[in-house]
């Protein structure tokens, strides 16, 4: 299928057409691509995710006028990170139009990735008008899931260490490993008392909720309440 084509059933799927569709395409290229190398996301991911912060931010305020800043900011990271991203990515079939270069793997961390730069080719293109009516279209949809502000794992095992007054957790990078479009960082958290365990994830943001989450497990098994 051409990229006119792939062009237009994307568009269809967010709700916005590009009058450009230079950006459209940097946006889906990833830097492994033959020939690619200039024209990659990662300008446009950068872009977008600042994008993506600040239209959530809006709508947080906007829905949830009973609740503080922590309250807010715990809704944020939950819209706003890897896994929620990804879970979008999917649900609009965002794989199928990601360009990249052979032996790279269009993996979840790619695809949230790209998500974030779509979200800033839209602003580039059209303006935050245009790319905030993107967002609210894919995002308002799942808003409503948690009818309490998650908790995201580093924030779960900091409370409860504060709470034992065992101090704060400390995370250290490990390992990286793996070429610089696609990292793979390894990073252990340690807490007073307890073994340290690690986590891996294409960002260190990742790599940390994963550990936190490992002896987050360790304290369930134990059942240290």
């Amino acid at each position: 299928m051409s990229f006119a084509l792939l062009k237009n059933e994307l568009c269809e799927r967010v709700g916005y057409q590009f009058s450009d569709s230079d950006l459209l395409e940097n946006a889906l290229t990833h830097a492994s691509t033959d020939g690619k190398e200039k024209i990659s996301y990662e300008r446009l991911e950068f872009l977008g995710d600042r994008v993506l912060g600040l239209v959530i931010s809006d709508l947080l305020i906007r829905t949830y006028d009973d609740e503080n800043e922590g309250e807010l900011s715990r809704r944020l990271s939950g819209l706003v990170d890897k896994k929620c991203l990804y879970s979008i990515a999917s649900k609009i079939g965002l794989e199928k139009f990601v360009s990249v270069g052979k032996g790279t793997e269009v993996n979840q961390s790619i695809l949230a990735d790209v998500m974030e730069a779509l979200f800033g080719a839209v602003f580039c293109d059209g303006g935050f008008k245009a790319a905030s009516l993107v967002i609210e279209g894919l995002f308002i949809p799942i808003l409503g899931e948690n009818k309490e502000p998650p908790t995201d794992p580093k924030t779960k095992l900091q409370e409860w260490a504060q709470a034992h007054k065992l101090g704060l957790p400390e995370y250290r990078e490990i390992k990286r490993s793996g070429p610089d479009h696609q990292p793979l960082f390894t990073i252990s958290v340690l807490l007073k008392g307890f073994e340290a365990r690690a986590g891996e994830g294409n960002s260190k943001r990742i790599a940390e909720q994963a550990a936190a989450n490992a002896l987050l497990d360790v304290l369930r098994k134990n059942s240290f309440d």
